[in-house]
């Protein structure tokens, strides 16, 4: 929408930003300002906060990034997604599309973008999902297509990939170094159960021992973190 055509009584369409970056949200939050159409309602750095202001605001989009402060983004999505059906979500995070954008969509988002496509991207993805449509980048639209056709008796090529969502988060932590206990709180399930995760990581992804699960844990947030 042009300025030319944002008439006086128009009504910009409201945006919460949910990031752990300080930094992150004030550019997201200058781009967007900058826009006659777009106006930034709310801002929070934890899930907790994030329902918090969404309930208050009901903004028309939410912007989320994948790691928070107290917990992983896309668990955020799913319980906005479960209370509120209609809520319009993208995603913008450093981590890799090719292993978030999907599990981003399945959880209710419409929308994902890397963090260094900010610059040139974000208005154009923003506008996409408030009007309902879904954004990927031209690599991730591919990749899911490629692998759309070839799901038949292919399994993902990187054994990451075939993590559940609570799997894939639980190796995270593994690689920034947190304890079994210290996952367990974090995620505020119990330590036996993170053990069954650990376990059933380590089968997975073909890891002999504990030892070898944290080697590969660490080894994969240096490349992908």
């Amino acid at each position: 929408m042009s300025e030319s055509n944002f008439g006086a009584s128009m009504v910009p369409m409201r945006i919460l930003l949910i990031d752990d970056h300080p930094l992150v949200r004030e550019g997201l939050a200058a781009r967007i300002e900058a826009q006659p159409d777009l106006a930034v309602c709310g801002e929070a750095s934890t899930m907790q906060a994030a329902l918090v202001e969404f309930q208050e605001s009901l903004p028309d989009l939410t912007i989320v990034d994948i790691q928070l402060e107290d917990g992983n983004g896309i668990d955020l999505i799913k319980d906005i997604h479960a209370r509120w059906p209609h809520a319009k979500m993208l995603v913008v995070s450093a981590f890799d599309e090719t292993l978030y954008a999907e599990r981003a969509l399945r959880a209710g988002a419409l929308g994902f973008i890397n963090k260094r496509e900010l610059q040139d991207k974000v208005l154009e993805a923003i506008r996409s999902v408030l009007n309902g449509e879904r954004y990927l980048s031209g690599k991730m639209t591919q990749h899911l297509l490629s692998q759309a056709v070839n799901q038949k008796g292919n399994p993902a090529a990187d054994p990451v990939e075939r993590l559940s969502d609570r799997e894939l988060e639980v190796f995270q932590m593994i690689g920034n170094g947190m304890t079994t206990a210290a996952i367990a709180r974090q995620l505020h399930l119990s330590v036996h159960t993170i053990d069954t995760h650990r376990e059933k990581l380590r089968h997975k992804l073909g890891a002999k021992n504990g030892a070898e699960l944290m080697k590969l844990a660490v080894q994969w947030m240096l490349e992908n973190g």
